[in-house]
């Protein structure tokens, strides 16, 4: 082969491999553009998902407990302070609170069954609905009973109301509590799930911005060698250009990926999860408190007087009864709540508990009034009192860890707006950068 031979040779070998080069790099632009933003836009979708369904799901049922067992709870009131004139303030507020209560299930139920997503959940928010109804039907026998019968002392109920009030309660614990119980176990697995999800997006979409990335970096670096050797240029302003926006995509996306997930992993493990820890005993709470009527109400069973004990060790030591390891103290701390905080939830409660034993020690001597007394006072070292106090802090954390956690997902969002469009615009300036790198270079074969 002579010289006029190997130049065309080489003339015509050279643009094809320019050109075969240059199609790689948009191609390996084109992969990373869609591959990153496909994979925000599905995070994206997922922390609405998140912040919209599942953990709105979760907190509703573990609304719909606590607002059960308070409900219940001013039934007891309501049939405690009877028709006695003394307790009638007492008696207004509890009806008052129980159709609150009664309103905010039924909303809880409707939000339920409306964000339901499969038909086992759909099933057991039915299931509700029915026990709910029986459960209405029995109260309104009991006060009907209560109402219709001669006067009597508070705390005394008629037979036929005491057996309308024992059924009321039991469909609460036997039925509606454990329905409820199955209905936030489930919202709380969704939110697992939805998290889980998210993760392995993440993951995904970080292997696919690294992997293509570094190729699309690799290609690019290939070709600026091979120009520069071929046609002695040591330097490539727009290819330059193009690697460097090239790594630059490609940390973004890595940092915004890390940390939205970071952002919202903790906000689940610091402000979720205590919440929804906290909504659980607070119901307990008010289920406990609710033994200390039952127990004036049933002439001093002995049943009520010791499930007001395992409740309230429950929630002092946790370990049992849905509460976390520790209890109160575990469930309230918190990185903005300091220890003396946290303890003080637990010496309300403590308090509490002292007013409980008072009453049960004037109820076993027949002092069925002073018992009455003690527990529907309003004076501080009464019942009513210190359960309030009580109540009062622990709402406050609680609310303050849901306040963070809608915070901690607003700030994830917006961290993630427009990380549909950026990749676009960054990996298609890119693309466009290679053909205005190589464009000389194959001119200068025509």
């Amino acid at each position: 082969m002579n010289y006029l031979d190997l130049v065309s040779v080489v003339s015509t070998e050279t643009p094809a491999r320019l050109r075969l080069w240059s199609f790689s790099v948009i191609v390996a632009g084109v992969a990373l553009l869609a591959a990153t933003s496909l994979m925000m836009s599905r995070v994206q979708a997922q922390v609405r998902t998140i912040g919209g369904e599942a953990a709105p799901q979760a907190a509703t049922a573990a609304d719909l407990y606590f607002a059960l067992s308070d409900m219940d709870a001013q039934v007891a009131r309501m049939v405690l302070a009877g028709d006695a004139a003394e307790l009638s303030g007492s008696q207004i507020d509890a009806l008052g609170t129980y159709r609150s209560r009664s309103l905010q299930v039924d909303a809880d139920l409707q939000r339920s069954l409306t964000t339901a997503t499969g038909a086992a959940e759909r099933d057991v928010v039915l299931e509700l609905l029915n026990q709910l109804a029986v459960y209405r039907q029995w109260v309104w026998q009991t006060l009907t009973a209560q109402s219709q019968a001669p006067p009597g002392p508070p705390g005394r109920l008629p037979p036929d109301a005491l057996g309308y009030y024992t059924q009321a309660t039991n469909v609460l614990h036997l039925e509606l509590l454990p329905s409820a119980e199955r209905l936030r176990e489930a919202g709380e697995a969704g939110l697992d799930r939805a998290y889980a999800d998210k993760r392995a997006t993440e993951m995904y979409g970080l292997a696919l911005a690294a992997v293509l990335g570094a190729g699309l970096v690799v290609l690019l670096l290939i070709l600026q060698v091979w120009l520069a050797r071929r046609f002695r240029r040591l330097f490539n302003p727009a290819l330059a250009t193009a690697t460097v926006l090239t790594l630059v995509l490609i940390a973004a996306a890595g940092f915004v990926f890390v940390t939205q997930e970071r952002m919202l992993g903790v906000a689940r493990d610091e402000s979720l999860r205590p919440y929804l820890a906290l909504s659980r005993a607070r119901a307990l709470s008010y289920d406990a408190a609710a033994d200390t009527s039952r127990y004036l109400v049933s002439a001093n069973l002995a049943y009520y007087r010791e499930d007001f004990t395992r409740k309230a060790d429950c929630l002092v030591r946790g370990g049992g009864c849905g509460i976390a390891g520790g209890g109160l103290a575990v469930v309230a701390a918190g990185r903005d709540v300091s220890p003396h905080r946290s303890r003080q939830v637990v010496d309300r409660w403590l308090a509490y508990r002292r007013g409980h034993e008072r009453i049960v020690t004037l109820a076993g001597a027949g002092r069925t009034t002073a018992a009455i007394d003690a527990l529907t006072g309003i004076r501080r070292g009464d019942a009513a009192f210190d359960f309030f106090y009580f109540d009062a802090a622990v709402d406050e954390i609680a609310t303050a860890r849901r306040r963070d956690f809608d915070v901690a997902v607003r700030d994830s969002e917006r961290l993630l707006a427009g990380w549909t469009v950026i990749p676009i615009l960054v990996a298609g300036l890119v693309i466009l950068l290679v053909p205005l790198g190589v464009r000389k270079r194959l001119a200068e074969y025509r």
